[in-house]
């Protein structure tokens, strides 16, 4: 039996990026600066961090504007939803405790 950690996704378990991933799971589309208020994250920070879900191909940015301003969407790929829900599971498996015979 292999041990469930060696499934979590290493992109998305860092904890910003599990939160982003989250975050962006529940709805089709987030603005930038909604989802950087509802993970508590500085506009630096959350750009970093989408840069590196969007090389993974797990988040799909776009950008345009609203009036005269620039606005930038973020959703979640099909392949980050994967990812996600296979990060979850393994950390389900693990938080079961499921893993040593009983004596």
């Amino acid at each position: 039996m292999t041990h469930p950690r060696k499934s979590l996704d290493t992109v998305i378990h860092a904890p910003v990026r599990f939160s982003i991933a989250a975050a962006l799971a529940s709805v089709d589309e987030a603005d930038f600066q909604t989802l950087r208020e509802a993970i508590e994250i500085t506009d630096s920070a959350l750009s970093k961090q989408i840069a590196l879900l969007e090389q993974a191909d797990y988040v799909k940015v776009r950008k345009g504007f609203v009036g005269k301003r620039s606005r930038t969407w973020l959703s979640l790929t099909g392949k980050g939803r994967t990812a996600l829900t296979r990060h979850l599971e393994a950390l389900r498996e693990i938080a079961a405790g499921e893993l040593l015979e009983p004596p």
